[in-house]
This record gives C-alpha cells, sequence and structure tokens, in this order.
C-alpha cells in the first residue's frame, strides 16, 4: 500500500491535470459559441447569393454554365475525384478525428481507381495520417495542404480553398470535388458527411415541387448570364466551403468538450477514492503512533 506522501503527490499531481481538463472545456465552449455566432452573421449573404443565382438560372433554363457541366462523356473509372478532408489540427477530441479518417478511407475504397482520386487536406491529424499512408505504399495522394486553417475558420481560408479546387475544375484536371466533413446532428450525434461540390447541379437551385427547375420569362442580364454565373458561383463555392468548416470546427469543440468533462469526471473521482486511501493511511499511521506509545509507557511501569 503506497505511504501518505506517494498519495498526497499522486492527488497532486491529478488535481493539476483536473484544473486543465476544466479549462480546456470552458475554452471549447466559448469558441464554439464564437464560430456559431461569426457563421450566423454570414448566412443571410450567401442566402441571397442562393436566391440570385436560382433566379438566374429559373430566367435562363438553357445557359451553359462551366460549373454545372457534369462531363458525361468520361467514364466513371476515368473521372478524377477530389476530396476536400476536414478533420483537426489537435487531439483530445474523443473520436472526432478517428471517425472522419475512418469515413475517408471507406469513400476511397469505393473509388474505382485510386491514382485519379487527390485529396485537399485540411488538419494537421489528417495531413500526418495520410503522410504515413504514401509512406506505407498506399495509394491515396494528398494533393494539397491546408496547415492550421481548421483551428480559424475564415472567410479568407474558404476563399483559398475554393479558388484552388475551382482553378483545377476549370483546367479539367478534377472532374469532381467532394467536401468530407463532420456533420453536427445534435449536441450527443455526429455524423461525418460527403458534399458534392462540383459539378453543380441545377436541381439544387429552385427545385419545384415536381422536382423540376422553374422555368420564368426569359430575361436579360448584362453582359451576360454566364459572366454573371462566373462571378456568383465562386462566391457560393466559399461560402459552402466556410459553412462546412464551421460546422466541423464545432463538432470538433463540442467533442473535445465532452471529452474533457468526462476526463474531469474521472479526475474528481480518482481524487475522491486517493482521498479516502489517502485518510485510511493516516489513521493507520496514528493508530500505529498510539500503540507504540501505549506499548513504550506500558513497559516504563513495569
Amino acid at each position: 500500500m503506497p505511504n501518505m506522501r506517494e498519495i498526497r503527490e499522486r492527488i497532486g499531481s491529478i488535481q493539476q491535470i483536473l484544473k486543465i481538463t476544466n479549462a480546456m472545456y470552458l475554452m471549447s465552449s466559448s469558441k464554439l459559441k464564437r464560430a456559431r455566432a461569426s457563421l450566423e452573421c454570414t448566412e443571410p449573404y450567401f442566402y441571397k447569393l442562393q436566391s440570385t443565382i436560382e433566379s438566374v438560372l429559373e430566367h435562363t433554363p438553357h445557359t451553359r454554365q462551366l460549373y454545372f457541366d457534369r462531363r458525361a462523356d468520361i467514364p466513371e473509372d476515368k473521372r478524377k475525384k477530389g476530396y476536400i478532408v476536414i478533420t483537426g489540427d489537435k487531439g483530445l477530441c474523443g473520436s472526432y478525428n478517428h471517425n472522419i479518417l475512418k469515413y475517408t478511407d471507406q469513400k476511397l475504397d469505393e473509388a474505382a481507381d485510386l491514382d485519379n482520386c487527390y485529396l485537399f487536406v485540411m488538419g494537421q491529424v489528417g495531413r500526418m495520417y495520410y503522410q504515413r499512408r504514401i509512406n506505407s505504399g498506399k495509394k491515396a495522394s494528398v494533393d494539397g495542404e491546408f496547415l492550421y486553417t481548421t483551428q480559424n475558420p475564415t472567410l479568407y481560408r474558404a476563399r483559398e480553398i475554393a479558388e484552388l479546387v475551382l482553378d483545377k475544375f476549370e483546367k479539367l484536371e478534377l472532374d469532381e470535388v467532394y467536401l468530407i466533413y463532420t456533420d453536427m446532428v445534435s449536441s450527443n450525434v455526429q455524423e461525418p458527411r460527403t458534399l458534392r461540390l462540383l459539378p453543380f447541379e441545377r436541381k439544387h437551385f429552385g427545385k419545384a415541387a415536381d422536382g423540376t427547375m422553374k422555368k420564368l420569362p426569359k430575361a436579360s442580364f448584362m453582359p451576360s448570364p454566364e459572366e454573371v454565373m462566373n462571378y456568383l458561383i465562386p462566391q457560393y463555392a466559399k461560402g459552402i466551403i466556410y459553412g462546412a468548416m464551421v460546422e466541423a470546427f464545432c463538432c470538433e469543440q463540442q467533442s473535445r468538450m465532452t471529452a474533457m468533462d468526462a476526463a474531469t469526471t474521472s479526475a474528481k473521482d480518482m481524487i475522491k477514492d486517493l482521498s479516502l486511501r489517502y485518510n485510511r493511511a493516516r489513521q493507520a499511521a496514528i493508530t500505529q503512533e498510539i500503540t507504540e506509545v501505549c506499548g513504550g509507557a506500558q513497559s516504563l511501569v513495569e
């Protein structure tokens, strides 16, 4: 049985850890609220963008636009697919990183040809994971890396990513682009999700009750509908990426809050158990001292 000094030192170290886990819980809570507030401030702008794109498509249903090109002439096994994977930069957030990486591996396993799959990894954890895969001989290739992007999701960083994938799509280096991130279904339920970013589909804008596009009287646009869409679509793509970044960031913070709350509770239970053991050891030491004193006094009397 450990002596009182060892137990006291262990209690002190656990109390220090408890302070850290409790502080991390409060920091994650603050970051989550701040990220949600930032997203709510920008949502009206992107909702207006979506309605504007919807209006353009309704008035010019036959407009041919680059970012809506499905490239149907390219067979499935020859299509170049890009995956923007959003992971965390740090650990101590439960199974958050493990779940999204496992989900991404499943999507890559479903791909017809891994040589035509390109990863754009956001987050230090995902970058290190796929670097190890490459070194171990796996075919997953990391085409772009965005270091320390997920710690502070901003529109500027979302624009950088959007410009990169849009440029590759325009140059025919990519035929499809997907977003893989974690969606917060509820405060206790988080699920990895895949969202197709490119090419866009008309049915996502102004979808009628019967599943078809509304057709309104044709309108004129200056300089042309194509030029208007060439400006609107990149802005809208930036909004989609930014929304996914904030959602993933909130999921990471929620997972970290849950993990730190569980760690704090465990630390308190350990301190309670160690305190009980310390009191028992202290009581045993006092009893031993009393016994020795009584024994010494008895020997003097005899």
